[in-house]
């Protein structure tokens, strides 16, 4: 890379604490990154329980290659993503921990060469401290081996600003370009719409004529990556404005909806806060919210004065915009919604954490030293605690699914079968059944049809304790069991 090149990304003179690392450094550099990955994925492993089960929305997504049990309904705004990730273990084995061990793993090498694609941008001490401070947060370890779309979408936009800026300040960087193309794609692949959001800032400082090469590469990226869920748009879904229709009316419907504050009540370890009421955790849970932001402004400060503002400010960018429509357009909140953010604004704040605690004068740096090493002991605990008490609920939430599905064995309702009611996606995925509605985000089916299904194969309907069945369920015989009241109807020959 060129001395312009250094100096448009950041870099200093030989000696300067921002020189690129060589030889030595570059080994020393490329084993703490390494460090902080194999970290993250130990405590994956050992934090999340991998016998923890799916959840309801990884069910819908390992359901579309497992062979354990039938597709479910694939709403409008999912991509096929996350099912084409878990197909090398969803697709021959049904085993829960093998899968969780082997997204673990995938994620932390993942974060690994996204923070690599840093390397020359930022000192090592900031991206081991950024890749630290984004993998020790809650979301991330709960969710870094889950079925999910999310974390891939934060670390596909942490590669792709890095390989942004690289391809941007050297033209004939071809690693960066096609790192730019892979993570572009990725995040597309995952979800198109956060793709858009996350790469906004890109697509805007690319549009001058002399950075075309680096726009047109970006673009092919995320084209390549959503063109499979562009032509399931118009195959299955009525077209991509339909699409994007119903994708808006399952999420609410997109539009002026201030939910800050929703984003707030979910820190507290509430995997989706939909409907979202209630109180809000106790501040010491939040306290680390309203931080961020301010290290990260207290980031860019630094990089201005020392000249080197593009590979903080670009992320910073990034971070913001594919945080708004979460945080401004929507009517409800998940905290997984937030990853990509939390990803790109590691890095100013881990920058802002350096330069605390190395201010000159002795007594400052210690003071400086001493605040900053309680604070980040007192984060990581406040971490924990909320990521031991999610686990526990959601473990115990999973079971109480598994253990419907074994009643639904007793009862009859065993494969080939259809469920319908009160959780009904993912019961029928533990039970190995269909899963069908006749209104709702998911409906897929009628009255008429479920109907005709219970002539000829076992059908259930889950229904809360206290609430009235579906009418073409009424007349069938029911036991209670779990807080839910069965409707069952098995015929005859598959008693």
């Amino acid at each position: 890379m060129s001395g312009s090149a250094h100096a448009t990304l950041g870099g200093t003179r030989r000696g300067g604490p921002w020189t690129v690392p060589g030889g030595t450094r570059r080994v020393r550099a490329h084993g703490a990154l390494a460090a902080v990955a194999a970290a993250f994925t130990l405590a994956q492993l050992l934090l999340v329980r991998p016998g923890m089960g799916l959840g309801w929305d990884e069910t819908v997504y390992v359901s579309q290659v497992s062979p354990h049990a039938p597709a479910a309904f694939f709403s409008a705004p999912r991509a096929r993503g996350v099912p084409l990730l878990v197909a090398p273990v969803a697709a021959w084995s049904s085993s829960t921990p093998l899968l969780r061990s082997y997204l673990a793993v995938l994620s932390g090498l993942a974060l690994f060469l996204a923070l690599r694609a840093w390397r020359g941008l930022f000192p090592v001490r900031v991206l081991a401290l950024a890749g630290a401070l984004f993998a020790s947060l809650w979301v991330t370890l709960f969710y870094g081996p889950q079925a999910m779309p999310n974390y891939w979408v934060a670390v596909g936009a942490l590669a792709a600003v890095a390989c942004f800026l690289r391809a941007r300040a050297d033209r004939s960087d071809r690693a960066a370009l096609w790192g730019l193309a892979a993570s572009g794609a990725l995040m597309a692949w995952m979800r198109p719409t956060d793709a858009v959001w996350a790469t906004l800032p890109l697509l805007v400082l690319a549009l001058p004529r002399r950075h075309w090469r680096v726009l047109c590469v970006l673009l092919a990226g995320l084209v390549a990556g959503a063109a499979q869920w562009v032509i399931e748009a118009y195959a299955a879904y009525g077209g991509l404005a339909r699409r994007l229709a119903d994708g808006s009316a399952i999420q609410g419907g997109l539009g002026l909806h201030i939910a800050v504050v929703d984003q707030l009540r979910s820190l507290g370890g509430r995997a989706l806060c939909r409907p979202c009421t209630g109180a809000l955790p106790h501040p010491v849970v939040t306290l680390w919210w309203f931080v961020l932001p301010l290290l990260a402004v207290l980031g860019l400060v630094v990089a201005v004065r020392a000249r080197r503002t593009p590979p903080t400010l670009v992320p910073l960018a990034c971070g913001a915009t594919v945080a708004f429509p979460y945080l401004f357009m929507i009517g409800y909140a998940a905290p997984r919604f937030l990853l990509p953010a939390y990803a790109l604004l590691a890095l100013p704040v881990a920058g802002a954490l350096v330069h605390l605690v190395t201010v000159p004068g002795r007594v400052r740096r210690t003071v400086a030293v001493t605040l900053v090493t309680l604070g980040l002991a007192a984060h990581l605990a406040v971490q924990l605690a909320v990521l031991v008490n999610i686990v526990g609920r959601t473990t115990a939430s999973h079971r109480a699914w598994s253990r419907t599905s074994a009643e639904l064995h007793r009862l009859g309702v065993r494969p080939p079968c259809l469920l319908t009611g009160h959780d009904a996606v993912p019961v029928a995925f533990y039970a190995g059944c269909s899963s069908a509605a006749t209104s709702g985000h998911n409906a897929n089916s009628s009255a008429q049809a479920i109907t005709r299904t219970a002539g000829r194969t076992p059908v259930a309907t889950l229904v809360t304790a206290g609430s009235r069945p579906p009418a073409y369920a009424a007349h069938w015989p029911s036991v209670s069991f779990g807080g839910l009241r069965i409707h069952y109807a098995v015929p005859a020959g598959r008693r």
